[in-house]
């Protein structure tokens, strides 16, 4: 090449600033090198098709749309070449070594004003083209404009003070970029590291990748397909692949979105729950993209955390990148984009389960932790997760589950009130002293018996404007009902709680007739501002120290015949009524989940047991 044909530029003087940040201020990120420069030039193949459109004379019309990779181990060189719309000479200083359209001088101001680092600003400002300087100690850019007549040229620069421009008549269409990898750096020229790394961050790429004359990149962008195009076996094997899974999908979610964001996604729900059989907490698995690129194959504090069990693509070109293209620089954006899917994936659930109810409950089965910890932790969305809660109550069949919904269809007219208990399995709260009056009064209780469901329940509080109601908390209130059998006389009643108050002494709160018991004598509730049975043992299993002294309110039955037998005991028998009522206590307590030493009990129920049998 004659001295003739050589044009000498100098960088200016934003460009030395920011390729010297660029080489030394990143060293954990260098392979987005290869991601920045592929997604130039599928940006720079899309232009071009555009042009096939509306112009005729193109350079070298018949070249196919693919970027080609070629992996030099030998001579430690990388080259990543398109066939997109090329530069013409003007456009390669402009473009690489001037300020006019990179956009360094809005990157460098931006990064002044912020006190960052070029880590946190480079992409947004579509200068990502420097960074193949973080790997190559000189670059060369062999380019051909579009337009018919162009020339070839070739672009060299060491990343130093300046570049040059050469003629390369041979150079066809589009832009060829040649890496000279520095030392360190040469694992680049490896064909098994370059195909990983293209897999990794490029797999979507709408344009063919050939690595060593192999197309690398297989599989779709299926997010951006019109969903009549795709098939389920397609849809089966996309989910497969993003999410590493064996199973069948038991959900999809596919859509687009022009507002409030553009957003084009596609979500898979899994069939199958790994946390349930005690593997360790699943991670974020659904991938954030930029027009097909990738920023994140998981991206923590995008959806709210209960949804890690989704998997799949979301991809919105709206979104402000950064070099690494690991953060999101407008974190109202991200979580504008975070609340629009995550509404969209609770409103796929309700149609899903009113479609096909028994195929929901039976996936509820298995992901219900996963809901009842959105219900506990992400406030913006528990009202509509409590529409897709499934639980039995005491109207519906062992095994079978409800909705809030159903309930409320059930509900007797004017019933305000959503009344629920909560246990260790359903055969013990069938048998609870605490079910009697609503079952005798026709009123529907939901079974709860997940360690979590108390805090579910609390943080609810209300359903569809119906206040959810524990039936084992004193103060709830209810109308009389008729009942069957001698009772005591209001004087009698009165006297033996006065009675049993002073035998409980402080254990106890209060005691009183009550409405709600049916077949049993005597029954403990806890106060409406006090810690239930389940929190506390919450409290205990975070606390081993944790202390909590238990007094509850305690209801008589003045109609059951250990009560009316114990009214005359006392002035009779006083020694047989005391250990009586101090066991009526005991069993009380058992019955509520809140007796802790039973010690005292036996002994008390051995010595009325000698008693009995005098």
């Amino acid at each position: 090449m004659s001295e003739a044909t050589l044009e000498k530029h100098v960088f200016q003087a934003e460009i030395k600033q920011l390729l010297d940040l660029v080489v030394h201020s990143l060293y954990t990120d260098r392979e987005i090198f290869l991601r920045e420069l592929i997604s130039n030039a599928s940006d720079s193949m899309e232009k071009l098709r555009h042009l096939q459109g509306i112009e005729k004379d193109i350079q070298d019309a018949e070249l196919p749309l693919e970027i080609t990779i070629t992996a030099d181990a030998e001579g430690k060189t990388l080259t990543i070449e398109d066939r997109g719309i090329g530069m013409t000479r003007e456009e390669l200083v402009e473009n690489l070594g001037t300020i006019a359209h990179s956009g360094t001088k809005a990157f460098l101001q931006a990064m002044k004003d912020s006190g960052g680092s070029p880590g946190n600003m480079i992409g947004q400002f579509g200068v990502g083209f420097y960074s193949a300087f973080m790997v190559a100690d000189e670059v060369k850019v062999y380019t051909r404009s579009w337009r018919k007549g162009g020339e070839g040229l070739v672009w060299t620069s060491d990343g130093a003070s300046g570049y040059t421009i050469e003629d390369a008549p041979e150079q066809t269409r589009g832009v060829k970029i040649v890496l000279h990898l520095k030392e360190g750096q040469t694992g680049y020229a490896e064909q098994s590291r370059i195909k990983h790394l293209i897999e990794t961050y490029s797999n979507f790429v709408g344009f063919p990748i050939l690595l060593g004359g192999e197309r690398v990149n297989h599989v779709e962008a299926l997010w951006l397909k019109n969903k009549a195009d795709i098939t389920e076996d397609e849809y089966k094997a996309f989910y497969q692949f993003t999410a590493k899974a064996f199973d069948e999908p038991a959900y999809r979610l596919h859509f687009s979105a022009d507002a409030p964001i553009v957003i084009n996604a596609l979500l898979f729900i899994p069939s199958e729950n790994p946390e349930r059989w005690g593997m360790s907490k699943m991670e974020p698995a659904v991938a954030l993209y930029c027009r097909k690129v990738l920023i994140d194959s998981a991206p923590k504090g995008l959806l709210p955390e209960w949804m890690r069990f989704v998997k799949g693509v979301i991809d919105s070109a709206d979104i402000p990148l950064n070099i690494s293209r690991e953060t999101m620089q407008d974190s109202a954006l991200v979580k504008k984009l975070g609340s629009v899917i995550s509404k969209r994936v609770i409103k796929m659930f309700e149609k899903e389960a009113a479609a096909d109810p028994e195929k929901y409950n039976a996936f509820y089965k298995k992901f219900e932790r996963f809901f009842k910890e959105g219900v506990a932790t992400d406030h913006a969305n528990k009202d509509a997760l409590a529409k897709l809660l499934r639980f039995e109550s005491s109207m519906t069949e062992d095994g079978k589950l409800s909705s809030f919904s159903d309930y409320l269809t059930r509900a007797k007219d004017g019933q305000d009130k959503i009344y629920y208990l909560i246990g260790p399995n359903r055969e013990q709260l069938e048998s609870s002293p605490y079910l009697e009056a609503f079952k005798a009064r026709g009123l529907e209780v939901v079974y709860f018996t997940d360690a979590i469901d108390e805090y579910v329940l609390e943080t609810l509080g209300e359903v569809e404007g119906k206040q959810l109601v524990a039936i084992s908390s004193a103060g709830v209130e209810l109308e009389d009902s008729s009942h069957d059998g001698e009772s005591l006389g209001t004087a009698e009643t009165e006297a033996l709680c006065t009675f049993l108050k002073d035998e409980f002494g402080d254990r106890v709160t209060t005691v009183s007739a009550g409405k709600r018991l049916v077949d049993s004598p005597i029954i403990a509730l806890v106060p409406q501002d006090g810690m239930t049975p389940q929190m506390r043992r919450m409290m205990k299993a975070m606390d081993e120290n944790f202390q909590d002294e238990v007094k509850v309110e305690i209801e008589i039955n003045p109609r059951h015949a250990l009560i009316r037998k114990l009214a005359a005991a006392k002035e009779g028998n006083p020694d047989v009524a005391r250990l009586v009522a101090l066991q009526l206590l005991d069993n009380a307590l058992i019955s509520a989940g809140l007796l802790e030493d039973a010690r005292d009990t036996i002994s008390r129920m051995n010595t009325l047991m000698e008693k009995a049998i005098g």
